[in-house]
């Protein structure tokens, strides 16, 4: 339906969108909105609109990137028409008319994940629960969560299957010194015991309140997760719990001496202080040992227009694109290679899924 949003192949997934109300103005007024990273799309009758996407900035003046939902308020509901951005605890709303943004913080309300206007009720989905919310920018305060209606009742067994299970492509991978799999995905992260089939799954706020979500890669290093969102890196001391390092977090520059987004990163056994970091269909190693870090023996990667994730392993490279994953025996062979190998289902080689 929506088919140029698969041509922006760094961008893969719709952080938010919404159907505008905007009667003053025809070329916003029953548009659809989609917001992606840094860009914003704005679809009429199922057809983009000519010179779109662009900057989420140039569209919504003093709105963030990387939202994490986003909806419509009509001046019935707030006075004038509005859009309300959600990222974090932050909530933005934008008066359509003068272009302004009242921005609050509100820790009362949840981080939502989706937000939505129903008649006269909007709501804000967070997890598998969801909170009813008013819209006015003095009174926007959340209900006690709910469960929608024929969802699961929250057995645990039937959450860590779902998740595990999921065929919604992976945020970030990597395996820790110990060989444990560490694996990321929006809000949860399901962790992989080395040598075992214990596997959990759990809110990515619990182990790494720094990350809360959707986080673009990880790697380990001298017994490190070094974990990168956006352009900043956190680093955690492996361990129970996982500590923050202070000083952290550090820009990408500054820690990695690298510059754009990051799609993934990875350190394997056979170069244990060289951190491959991929960008694109590009490669190029950053030596951990080295002061000041600087990226390194740029390459191409010819059988990828794009990787989701990947890491290192005792049994070599493992690179996942969608909801399927390749496995090479280094680094070396993998961007030597001509022909891809053979296609695994995430779910099942990874995680044991049966379907």
């Amino acid at each position: 339906t929506f088919s140029e949003l698969d041509d922006h192949h760094n961008l893969d997934h719709v952080d938010a969108a919404l159907f505008m109300h905007h009667e003053d103005d025809p070329d916003l007024h029953n548009h659809f909105f989609f917001f992606l990273n840094e860009k914003v799309f704005s679809y009429y009758q199922n057809k983009v609109v000519e010179g779109y996407p662009k900057d989420i900035s140039e569209v919504f003046p003093g709105i963030p990137d990387h939202l994490e939902a986003a909806v419509e308020c009509p001046k019935i509901d707030c006075d004038e028409d509005s859009v309300i951005f959600f990222k974090g605890h932050d909530i933005y709303h934008y008066h359509m008319n003068t272009q302004t943004v009242d921005k609050k913080h509100f820790e009362s309300m949840p981080n939502c994940t989706s937000a939505f206007h129903f008649m006269e009720n909007y709501y804000c989905f967070h997890g598998h629960q969801f909170s009813k919310f008013n819209p006015k920018p003095e009174r926007c305060t959340a209900s006690t969560p709910e469960r929608p209606a024929g969802s699961s009742t929250g057995d645990d067994d039937d959450h860590v299957e779902r998740e595990k299970c999921s065929r919604v492509h992976l945020d970030a991978l990597t395996s820790d010194d110990a060989g444990n799999v560490y694996a990321f995905r929006s809000h949860h992260y399901i962790h992989k015991d080395d040598g075992s089939d214990n596997i959990t799954v759990e809110a990515i706020d619990s182990a790494f309140k720094e990350i809360h979500s959707d986080l673009d890669a990880v790697f380990s290093y001298d017994n490190h997760l070094y974990m990168i969102k956006d352009d900043n890196v956190h680093v955690y001391k492996i361990g129970e719990p996982h500590i923050h390092l202070d000083g952290y977090p550090k820009t990408l520059k500054e820690e990695l001496g690298v510059e754009g987004h990051v799609d993934t990163a990875m350190v394997c056994n056979d170069h244990p202080h060289i951190a491959h970091i991929i960008q694109g269909n590009k490669m190029f190693d950053v030596d951990m040992k080295a002061t000041p870090r600087e990226p390194t023996n740029e390459r191409p990667l010819s059988l990828f227009k794009h990787v989701d994730t990947a890491m290192c392993g005792p049994k070599g490279v493992t690179v996942v694109v969608g909801n399927h994953f390749y496995h090479f025996d280094s680094v070396m062979i993998m961007v030597a290679a001509r022909a891809l190998p053979e296609q695994h289902r995430v779910s099942s080689g990874l995680f044991g899924c049966d379907h």
